[in-house]
């Protein structure tokens, strides 16, 4: 564990002011030093540009809480670069262009401003996502085409899967569940709904996945959608019901609904990551 002298400065700008580090051999002040590092990321070989400090004598290296921070969020930049995501400065950049806020951007793109504020931060976005990204920060909205022309509401989601559940007189939405099942239910009541009343029921995104179409960014959602409370929600119109109810007896078995999915055309002429357009829902064929 390396000592620190003194406390660690304030960062000012994007720059932060260096600070006094010891070696923990005691061989005295350890020099700021800036380099570059070849390394490979989830598969995928980056370059990274690395600050730290570094012993002049037995070489030991350590860097700071900022430091630290700066190298991860440089690591999944340098990522982004390389399989042609956008970064998290090119998003700010190009939200900032179009005169956007992070919550702007949330409700063009109909996610949460908390998913806004971790891409810019670092945090790597599904291809998908990067997908609805470059729509909205065209200056397009990604909500009718992504969104089934519906604003999008987790407690309607629990709501459908709830009506699933009283239905199939079984439970779909369970904990620690990817919703590997459950979202499949819940991609077929919302595209049969919007090809046949023009709107999705829930207003969700769903993206390509291998294991077929999936709810978008559902690794973040889940727990959201098992607390959520659905009396909240907008309820269910009888035509809807009657939607929820049609789906459930094609597919009385959870099995049915997966394997159904995964012979949908709209689903397999996707990219892997991307987005399933509610503009397909007239292709489907399971239903």
């Amino acid at each position: 564990m390396c000592h620190f002298t003194r406390t660690e400065k304030k960062i000012r700008g994007n720059k932060m002011k260096e600070v006094r580090m010891d070696c923990p051999s005691g061989h005295g002040k350890m020099v700021l030093r800036k380099t570059k590092q070849r390394m490979t990321f989830r598969g995928v070989k980056v370059i990274v540009p690395i600050e730290q400090y570094r012993c002049t004598v037995c070489g030991a290296e350590a860097g700071t809480v900022n430091q630290a921070a700066r190298i991860q969020k440089s690591i999944a930049d340098a990522y982004r670069k390389a399989v042609n995501l956008l970064t998290g400065d090119e998003i700010v950049e190009k939200r900032k262009r179009l005169g956007l806020t992070q919550e702007g951007l949330a409700k063009r793109m109909n996610v949460g401003i908390a998913s806004i504020k971790r891409w810019e931060g670092g945090t790597l976005q599904s291809k998908s996502m990067d997908h609805a990204l470059r729509i909205a920060l065209g200056g397009r909205s990604a909500g009718d085409s992504c969104t089934g022309n519906r604003e999008f509401s987790i407690p309607r989601i629990k709501l459908v899967l709830k009506e699933f559940e009283s239905v199939l007189g079984k439970h779909i939405l369970k904990k620690n569940d990817k919703m590997l099942f459950a979202a499949k239910y819940l991609w077929y009541a919302d595209m049969v709904a919007h090809r046949e009343t023009g709107e999705s029921l829930t207003g969700s995104t769903y993206a390509a996945l291998p294991y077929g179409p999936q709810l978008n960014n559902y690794k973040d959602l889940i727990q959201d959608i098992i607390e959520a409370d659905e009396s909240e929600a907008k309820p269910l119109s009888r035509e809807e019901k009657r939607i929820i109810t049609r789906i459930a007896m094609k597919f009385p078995e959870e099995r049915m609904a997966y394997e159904a999915a995964h012979k949908e055309k709209i689903w397999k002429k996707q990219p892997k990551g991307a987005i399933i357009p509610y503009t397909d829902s007239a292709e489907l064929t399971g239903l």
